[in-house]
């Protein structure tokens, strides 16, 4: 157990994380040059095209350190974005100490401070790496002086590396085996391991990834998850080295994965305590949390006989991702879909795009949503995420959202485009506090239905790219909240409503409807189309129709001629009005989702 190191990578968002994980695989030699591409362990085309890691990986890395001594270092990748922080905390829950890697020209940025903050809520021995030293922008003196001033670390210990070039990478390793401490744990006590990810294989069910914190854990051995309460036969053990490699048992100290017959990824939760069946152990691991989805959105196939083929990729996604859920909905507009809970934007954009490329589907998803609470005027509690089901507003006594601390790094120079953006956003500021002469840290405190829109990119283009952004949920607050309901031709169409606060309502309603106009094809009669709050019309936009000359045949003569014909084709298009059908195109549906820009 002296030779086994377990570690984590964590990181901002693209400082190098998956590169440095790339050149350690090469080091180790546990792959050919022949077999190796970048970004190994991102299996899906979307992680490689984002140059993000969205499902975490793990890998065992044989390696001969500078004392001549063989040690094993189970590198447990994370994902980076803040919308998968319950899956780094569970992974950081499998580790001894972690590479906090930063990049030499971006410097400490937001989420670099929250993942330390992580990894030190689990006492873990914290490495600084200063990433892409060779870039002409890097700052080497500039970075350390952050990891002194921002994060409290020693700046002297912190090692110099390059992924992309291969420089310091044996340095990185060393200091693995040199500072980090080994396990600890009884390989004879009773099995106590945790789950802290799970994937599913099509041909052997879902392969669950442990680290066997107490015992010993064989194949055939019947286990049982403490938390979800199940059994099950175990059929194989082993580590992973890129591919799964079966061993004979899995001892305290080391990280593998197992094998049991598990029907679906949703049976393994993330974070549960694995044990013998017939030998429990005393106590479950602490942390044990469901994943909530905090965003809420509908999605429809274009086509209404699309349907079945949705629900069919809707089941094998769910196979590949138990943090999805998602239940039956119905549209006038749109018929049949799913209505599904994502743990954030990202997430959301993640399961449209695994969707539309793997499954080959046509998608229209309805404007993206939070879970608010309604207390009646009877004192009861309703948890509507769906604006559809939003209750007559005369039995609301009040309504609350949720609210997020977010912390904002910027330059300075950015400081008040920031604060505008924020208190727009009905943001509170509760603290902000220079790191450096020029880098400020902001702390507010926005509703997090204000956020899930284009928060991140507009904080994006008025930093330049230099603001970074991390939040984390707090508490509800109340809030006036008001559904918004869009009408065309006087039909009231329900995939376009949404819950929104009254202040946000005219501004939302009027850029919407704009943006409607644009999309919505002429007819040869008037298009009205309205917002509305209850019977209360607050915007408005006219498609104008089309007009056919008819009195072009009428050259000289009476006027009265003229205006016989106006008459008769005014009554025509009213009649046609009243029967008229309007088709509402996809791209409206996505127009009305970028209601926050002009």
């Amino acid at each position: 157990m002296k030779n086994i190191r377990n570690f984590s990578i964590i990181a901002h968002i693209d400082h190098g994380k998956s590169t440095l994980s790339d050149r350690m695989i090469q080091f180790s030699k546990i792959i050919s040059d022949r077999d190796f591409k970048n970004q190994i362990l991102d299996t899906m085309d979307i992680e490689r095209e984002r140059g993000i890691t969205i499902k975490s990986q793990t890998v065992c890395l044989p390696y001969q350190a500078r004392d001549g001594n063989a040690y094993l270092l189970n590198l447990i990748d994370t994902p980076g974005h803040v919308d998968f922080t319950y899956e780094v905390s569970r992974a950081l829950a499998s580790c001894e100490g972690a590479l906090l890697l930063i990049d030499a020209s971006q410097g400490v940025e937001a989420q670099t401070l929250a993942n330390l903050y992580l990894a030190l809520e689990h006492n873990l021995e914290i490495i600084p790496v200063i990433n892409k030293i060779d870039l002409p922008s890097a700052d080497i003196e500039r970075v350390k002086g952050q990891i002194e001033e921002d994060l409290g670390l020693d700046p002297d210990s912190a090692i110099l590396a390059s992924a992309k070039e291969g420089i310091g990478i044996e340095d990185v390793m060393e200091a693995v085996v040199q500072k980090l401490p080994p396990p600890e744990g009884d390989t004879d006590a009773p099995l106590q391991a945790l789950i802290f990810d799970s994937h599913y294989d099509a041909f052997r069910g879902t392969i669950v990834h442990l680290r066997i914190i107490e015992g010993t854990i064989r194949t055939k051995d019947r286990i049982r998850f403490m938390y979800n309460d199940a059994t099950y036969k175990v059929e194989e053990v082993g580590v992973f080295q890129i591919v799964r490699v079966p061993k004979k048992e899995l001892k305290a100290g080391d990280v593998g994965y197992m094998i049991a017959s598990i029907k679906t990824v949703s049976d393994t939760r993330c974070g549960d305590t694995v044990t013998i069946y017939d030998r429990p152990c005393k106590s479950k691991l602490p942390g044990f949390k469901e994943a909530k989805p905090v965003v809420f959105s509908s999605i429809y196939p274009v086509a209404s006989d699309g349907y079945e083929d949705l629900a069919v990729a809707m089941e094998k996604l769910k196979l590949n991702d138990a943090s999805l859920i998602y239940e039956k909905d119905s549209s006038a507009a749109l018929g049949f879909g799913f209505r599904c809970g994502f743990l954030g934007l990202l997430h959301l954009e993640v399961v449209q795009e695994r969707l539309e490329r793997e499954y080959d589907l046509s998608l229209i998803l309805t404007a993206p949503s939070v879970r608010y609470r309604l207390v009646t005027n009877d004192g009861e509690e309703l948890v509507i995420d769906n604006p559809a089901l939003y209750p007559d507003p005369t039995i609301i006594e009040y309504a609350m959202e949720p609210c997020i601390k977010a912390a904002i790094i910027i330059p300075d120079r950015y400081m008040g485009a920031v604060m505008k953006l924020c208190l727009e956003r009905r943001g509170i500021n509760k603290n902000y506090q220079y790191l450096t002469n020029n880098r400020l840290e902001m702390i507010f405190e926005l509703p997090l239905g204000e956020v899930i829109y284009d928060f991140y990119d507009k904080l994006k283009s008025i930093t330049q790219g230099y603001g970074s952004f991390d939040y984390e949920l707090i508490e509800y607050r109340r809030t006036n909240l008001v559904k918004l309901d869009f009408l065309i031709n006087g039909e009231r169409v329900d995939a376009l409503s949404m819950l929104t606060h009254r202040d946000n309502a005219a501004g939302r309603a009027r850029i919407a409807c704009n943006k409607l106009k644009a999309e919505i094809p002429r007819q040869m009669f008037k298009i009205a189309i309205q917002g509305a709050i209850g019977g209360k019309i607050i915007s408005r936009s006219t498609v104008s129709a089309f007009r056919k000359d008819v009195t072009a045949k009428c050259y000289g003569g009476d006027i009265s001629r003229k205006r016989k014909l106006l008459e008769k084709q005014k009554k025509g298009k009213k009649r046609m009005k009243m029967v008229g059908q309007v088709m509402l195109p996809q791209s409206a549906f996505l127009a009305v989702l970028k209601t926050d820009t002009d």
